[in-house]
């Protein structure tokens, strides 16, 4: 049996994209068009479990990314962020995103248990170019329930694949936690029948 899941990415389209696809084919692709949205597809094992990943790459022009989010926080298991460690205006977007997804949910789109995210820095390799700190990302991930790394999707393809490990695995264990909180439908159905009963001797 195989377990689908969603991941959805935000911010620069042509930083996810390069992520996407260093994961996927172990390539690395600098440019990349940024008005369009994608669907990528991987089927891969881990921990003896078949699973089909789905990957959400959305369009980055801000016009189209307003912080709705309301069909991404009911159909994603999990969330990557992602910044570009030059330029602090996508720090500041990472941010407003996160806070949207971590805010209180209304009963209609509440979820059992909270996304797995992951917030990521991009462009390691130009740290002589860096805007924001270290410190300033793993803070943010911190105070918002987030793991987070900084890497190079240029010249790190193996941090760019333990990423993705990590965050699936977040999202397994999710599933786990769903499964434990969800009550059996045996359990259920002896409840049902134990009430009914309840009364009905009560009544005698």
């Amino acid at each position: 049996m195989s377990n689908f899941l969603h991941l959805k990415y935000e911010k620069s389209i042509s930083v996810t994209k390069a992520l996407t696809v260093r994961f996927l084919t172990k390539r690395f692709i600098g440019e990349y068009a940024s008005n369009f949205e994608s669907i990528y597809n991987k089927h891969l094992c881990l921990e003896r479990k078949q699973l089909n990943l789905e990957i959400y790459d959305p369009c980055s022009q801000t016009q189209k990314a307003k912080f709705s989010l309301t069909s991404e926080l009911h159909w994603a298991d999990g969330f990557v962020i992602v910044y570009d460690i030059s330029d602090r205006s996508s720090f500041a977007f990472a941010k407003a995103l996160i806070y949207r997804i971590r805010e209180p949910q209304t009963s209609h789109c509440k979820r059992a248990v909270e996304s797995a995210m992951f917030l990521v820095g991009n462009k390691r390799d130009l740290c002589h170019m860096r805007e924001v700190g270290w410190e300033e990302g793993q803070k943010l991930a911190l105070d918002n329930r987030c793991q987070f790394c900084e890497l190079s999707a240029a010249e790190q393809s193996l941090e760019v694949e333990m990423m993705f490990i990590r965050i699936i695995k977040d999202i397994l264990i999710n599933f786990k936690l769903k499964e434990k909180r969800r009550p059996s439908g045996s359990k259920s159905m002896a409840k049902l029948i134990n009430n009914v009963f309840g009364k009905r001797r009560k009544s005698v």
